[in-house]
């Protein structure tokens, strides 16, 4: 049954549709994120499952070469979003507001078993433009989703459900195939404000000099790699002019994990193939199971009934819009005059670092609750001018405004734990660079300082 909502990050009205193979695993008790309900049987009957799901178009394709299907690879890196910790997605404020357990399915504690031949049938039939290509490398990817993973999974079948629209129509508008809306699972575990060890941010975990390639802005203030509407259209584009280049998706979305110069530098090795397989070997060794991974996080975001995993359930999301900032105002000007906790003003503008908007050097979005909007509107200046000094002295602004117009440096705060190799390797960049940037003559840092860092 479609679900009547507002999409939350897109602040249009919408009908949000169940993700496409979404179905009950069992229709009876719920199960907790931590003790999970086990239902009577731990392994699904293959024949029961099969027989009520709906049948999906099998799309024509070429048939896939034996030496594919062959593949074996020990050597696998984990993907970092494979290796996370459930805690942190289940802890951020969207999956707290947006998310809650489904009180009419009931999960398996064990993963079934199936074999080969089943699951390339199920690969098979999906209708999928990127090949579906069912190997060890890919069993690999399905079995640590299937079960290590099982609540990630719960997870982002819930997420998707909010963002699968805004991805869709971005893939739509580029000529970008259906079926790589599933990529920002394997790149954040679909986690809007994810960094990666090497400073990948957002759904898509754009680096820095990539997200400012497609127009993302990015300084000590704004950060648009965190922003789901903004980031999914760059990503579409720069799918799409992978594949122009390449010609091949499997090959596009390789080059979205390593760079075009990495599979250019493969191609050359292979003796000039061009598919994805031809040139596994020649590729880096996180690549070698990047594609792997994104065809099991399609075959698990699709059949996920099959293996006993519920999807989390969204709630009605609050209605939202968005009113454009031309003025300096800061989040804490907001939460007191509107009447808003600081967390859903975070949780709805991730982009804004510091809880400030640069409306007066970079105007920006504000996106609030609907009946907020309201609110926002008819308080007229007396919320830009709340407590005016405390935020926005003269030294501030000043400040403020190298913050927002400088795009060739970011401010770094930073954290306890943190040292100046641990940053250094976030941003790409030396430690004695970080020293001459900030004019360091040891290596000491302290908690809550800033570093000034040039991205590559």
């Amino acid at each position: 049954m479609a679900l009547m909502a507002l999409v939350v990050l897109c602040g249009c009205s919408e009908k949000i549709l169940p993700i496409r193979g979404v179905k009950k695993a069992v229709e009876t008790q719920a199960p907790q994120v931590e003790n999970i309900a086990v239902a009577p049987q731990d392994t699904i009957a293959e024949e029961a499952v099969e027989t009520t799901r709906a049948e999906l178009p099998v799309v024509e394709r070429e048939p896939i070469p034996e030496e594919w299907t062959t593949i074996k690879d020990d050597s696998l890196v984990v993907i970092e979003s494979m290796s996370g910790e459930l805690d942190s997605l289940l802890n951020s404020w969207y999956a707290q507001t947006y998310l809650m357990v489904d009180t009419t399915c009931t999960a398996t504690a064990t993963n079934p078993t199936f074999s080969d031949t089943v699951y390339t049938e199920r690969l098979a039939n999906l209708p999928c433009l990127v090949q579906m290509v069912y190997n060890q490398p890919v069993r690999s990817s399905i079995d640590r989703y299937a079960t290590k993973l099982r609540h990630q999974v719960s997870y982002m079948l819930g997420m998707m459900q909010y963002y699968e629209p805004i991805i869709e129509q971005a893939l739509d508008v580029h000529g970008v195939p259906n079926e790589l809306k599933y990529l920002p699972v394997i790149e954040s575990a679909l986690n809007p404000v994810a960094v990666s060890r090497a400073g990948a941010t957002g759904l898509w975990q754009f680096m820095y000099s990539t997200g400012k390639l497609y127009g993302l802005k990015q300084n000590s203030l704004v950060d648009d790699r965190r922003d789901p509407v903004k980031a999914t259209w760059a990503a579409a584009k720069h799918l799409r002019d992978l594949y122009d280049r390449f010609g091949d998706w499997s090959l596009a979305i390789a080059a979205y994990n390593c760079g075009s110069g990495n599979v250019n530098k493969a191609i050359y090795r292979s003796g000039g193939k061009t598919n994805f397989w031809d040139i596994y070997y020649y590729l880096p060794r996180e690549t070698r199971g990047y594609v792997p991974a994104f065809i099991a996080a399609t075959y698990i975001m699709t059949y996920h009934a099959e293996h006993g995993i519920c999807p989390m359930e969204p709630k009605l999301p609050i209605a939202t819009d968005t009113i454009m900032v031309n003025r300096l105002l800061h989040f804490d000007q907001i939460a007191a005059v509107c009447d808003i906790d600081m967390e859903t003003l975070r949780g709805l503008n991730p982009q804004y670092r510091e809880d400030v908007i640069p409306g007066k050097f970079l105007p920006g979005a504000l996106r609030l609750p609907e009946d907020k909007i309201r609110t926002f509107i008819l308080s007229g200046d007396s919320i830009y001018n709340y407590d005016r000094e405390k935020y926005f002295s003269e030294e501030k602004v000043k400040t403020l405004k190298n913050q927002a117009t400088n795009s060739g440096f970011i401010y770094h705060k930073i954290r306890s734990g943190e040292t100046l190799s641990t940053i250094a390797r976030r941003y790409r960049v030396t430690v004695n660079e970080l020293k001459r940037w900030n004019g360091l003559r040891t290596s000491r840092i302290v908690a809550g300082k800033r570093l000034k860092i040039y991205p590559r």
